[in-house]
């Protein structure tokens, strides 16, 4: 983190034991419902990211859309989506990875990304980095360079940035 993006914690609703017994989850609506932090949200992660050249940005379903469609727009940059398994209709690539119980898998199409573009990947939160990881995956396997991965906040005791390598990561907010 480059800047203090401290202020943006006041809109992170803290909602203890869910989605169950001894979990906090992180709610990022009151975020999303209010202009002037959504805004400031999407300047950071740019602002973050500022003299990179990025060619696209990645969001991930869902949360990743929201903020990966503002980011694209503010860099110049074009916006690709990475969804789950099923739900892009044309021809795909699709990586599996490993959730805390079980798999899951997401999807590209093979035309969103051509060979020695720069892609910055957008995501609302880093926690066991498995989406991550599997969408720079996807990224570099169809020839992308991933010149980085932005958050709005991270979940540092899950440690997820370790999944990522030496790519540059940046979370606006860490927990």
């Amino acid at each position: 983190m480059t800047a203090d993006h401290g202020a943006l914690r006041s809109f992170v609703r803290d909602i203890a034991d869910y989605p169950v017994d001894g979990v906090t989850f992180r709610d990022i609506t009151p975020l999303l419902g209010d202009s002037a932090a959504l805004a400031s949200a999407v300047n950071g992660i740019v602002d973050e990211f500022g003299g990179v050249a990025i060619d696209r940005v990645v969001g991930v379903e869902a949360r990743g859309f929201i903020f990966g469609a503002a980011v694209a727009y503010r860099a110049g940059a074009g916006f690709v989506p990475v969804r789950k398994a099923g739900k892009l209709p044309w021809a795909v690539v699709r990586e599996e990875y490993k959730l805390e119980y079980g798999t899951d898998k997401l999807e590209i199409h093979r035309d969103a990304i051509h060979p020695g573009e720069r892609i910055l990947i957008v995501d609302d939160v880093l926690a066991t980095g498995g989406t991550a990881a599997a969408t720079a995956t996807l990224v570099e396997t169809l020839g992308g360079l991933v010149v980085g991965l932005a958050f709005l906040l991270e979940l540092e005791e899950l440690a997820g940035r370790s999944k990522l390598g030496e790519r540059s990561v940046k979370s606006l907010l860490t927990y």
